[in-house]
């Protein structure tokens, strides 16, 4: 059996944000933020259009704010906007392994909403800790494409 490091969490990849229009607040983080667009692309899986929007100068270490708006009303973003309107939807935490943070959450008795990672934002590998286990707050796993850190 593996050891796993004290600390599973390497920095707060993003914040989410659900939006009800996608351009609309490009727009907003754009012009009245100053943000850049760093990535911007439409995952069916997920069911959501989407925007990584660059926080600070984007040729130093940055984070990010991910806008999120549905595909459909019945896209998970679609049915949050319709519970709780506009606004934070996840805190998103970069890990080297997105398998092995699942187990070492599954082992301390953690729920996470997928048996095996899914597709995220360029490529990256993700999976979720349910909200009723975190405190309230849909905690997003991101093991970024390509062992990008």
């Amino acid at each position: 059996m593996s050891t796993l490091p004290s600390h599973l969490f390497e920095a707060i990849d993003h914040v989410g944000i659900a939006v009800p229009d996608l351009d609309v607040a490009i727009a907003f983080y754009t012009d009245t933020y100053g943000m850049t667009v760093a990535h911007e692309e439409t995952n069916e899986e997920q069911g959501v259009r989407e925007a990584m929007m660059t926080v600070g100068d984007p040729e130093a270490p940055h984070a990010h704010i991910q806008l999120l708006a549905p595909l459909s009303p019945e896209s998970s973003i679609g049915k949050f906007l319709e519970r709780s309107g506009p606004g934070i939807q996840q805190l998103a935490y970069r890990v080297k392994s997105v398998d092995e943070v699942s187990t070492a959450l599954r082992a301390k008795g953690l729920r996470l909403l997928y048996d095996q990672p899914r597709r995220g934002t360029a490529g990256s590998r993700i999976n979720f800790i349910h909200p009723k286990d975190a405190g309230g707050v849909l905690v997003e796993l991101v093991e970024p494409a390509g062992g990008e850190h």
